[in-house]
């Protein structure tokens, strides 16, 4: 059996196979966050959903710490790689790959493509998100996004959806419950939402407008779920 762990923000740690993933770590610098990068250990690979510092975060640091795979965007990929990681897996839209953990499909998000610490500019990217498949379950990381058609695609082929509500940079609650309604998981997770006060919103509000959609887990960070 599988697990999610939230640890803050947009920071999920998915462990299943007898692997470890950490997913979009931004730690240093998150009021809400509940480990440090030190804290993390046995990383099998670090994915990125985009280069803001937000979600870069410790992700250089912990795949250089751990003998990670960096998974990502390719122009962040070599960022990265740039930056002292030696095994780096660039990727792109609608590609997927099968990884010793699982399969990993990196899918469309509608986002900035900044890469925090590149002075040079050269190494702007595309946002993503990924549907992670690990122990037999599928596990969609949206990334930072709008609302948008393309989720429609991933009707029916997910377990657990990550979905950012706390808009300003991202969907908002009502957009974020319509994008559960597209893609129908059986189980979402909010993320994305009062790290700081201008994403703070109500997460009941969230799971009320899910209704009876999908199950809602709402998670504090150092929670898990079990899938």
């Amino acid at each position: 059996m599988g697990s999610l762990t939230f640890h803050g923000h947009a920071c999920f740690e998915i462990t299943g196979n007898d692997s470890s993933i950490v997913v979009d770590p931004f730690l240093t610098g998150n009021p809400k966050a509940d480990i440090g990068p030190d804290d993390l250990s046995n990383v099998d690979a670090v994915l990125l959903t985009h280069g803001h510092g937000d979600h870069l975060g410790d992700g250089i640091a912990i795949a250089q710490k751990n003998n990670a795979t960096v998974v990502a965007p390719y122009e962040l990929a070599l960022f990265c790689q740039s930056k002292g990681c030696e095994d780096v897996h660039p990727m792109h839209i609608g590609g997927a790959h099968r990884f010793p953990f699982g399969m990993v499909k990196m899918v469309i998000a509608f986002h900035g493509g900044g890469v925090e610490g590149d002075e040079s500019g050269q190494y702007t990217t595309i946002p993503c998100g990924y549907v992670v498949t690990v122990d037999g379950k599928n596990i969609y990381h949206a990334g930072d996004t709008a609302l948008t058609l393309e989720m429609q695609l991933l009707q029916g082929q997910v377990d657990v959806m990550l979905v950012p509500i706390g808009d300003n940079f991202t969907m908002g609650i009502e957009d974020a419950a319509r994008a559960v309604a597209f893609v129908k998981p059986k189980v979402v997770i909010p993320m994305h939402w009062n790290t700081f006060d201008v994403i703070a919103v109500d997460a009941n509000d969230f799971v009320k407008a899910v209704g009876a959609t999908a199950e809602v887990v709402v998670l504090e960070p150092s929670a898990s779920y079990e899938f």
